[in-house]
């Protein structure tokens, strides 16, 4: 079998993923998953793909990232594993990865102050008149 490669976002975050049969090595632009991610839940979350899928050790990982900070990173890896673990047997991994979906941050328009704003016009019921008011 021959190496896969995935691409997983997550806000900031874009993650180049390669995979390959092997060992388990997992490498992040060219360091050891342990020493890239120091806290343990950031490492829990990179292997999750492996460990619903049952193939904890049995790729060798290899990670190009770039943007976004250290958790927003370490979910970016996530989905690109589950991506690239998903094109390796659509069939046997999809249903166990189906949980892990691309997610990225909300666009901020132009002149609103959050992201979340839905429209510049404030309209609100006056019970008065029984209409809305602009």
């Amino acid at each position: 079998m021959e190496q896969t490669h995935a691409l997983g976002r997550r806000k900031a975050a874009v993650a180049r993923v390669y995979l390959a049969p092997g060992a388990g090595n997992i490498t992040v632009n060219g360091r050891a998953l342990e020493n890239y991610f120091a806290l343990e839940s950031l490492r829990y979350i990179v292997n999750q793909p492996f460990e619903v899928t049952g193939t904890l050790g049995q790729f060798d990982v290899k990670v190009t990232i770039i943007g976004g900070g250290v958790k927003g990173q370490a979910e970016a890896i996530r989905l690109g594993i589950a991506r690239a673990l998903s094109e390796l047997d659509r069939e046997a991994y999809r249903s166990a990865l189906k949980a892990m979906h691309a997610r990225s941050s909300a666009r901020s328009r132009v002149s609103l102050v959050h992201a979340a704003a839905s429209s510049s016009v404030n309209v609100s019921y006056c019970p008065f008149y029984g209409t809305a008011v602009v």
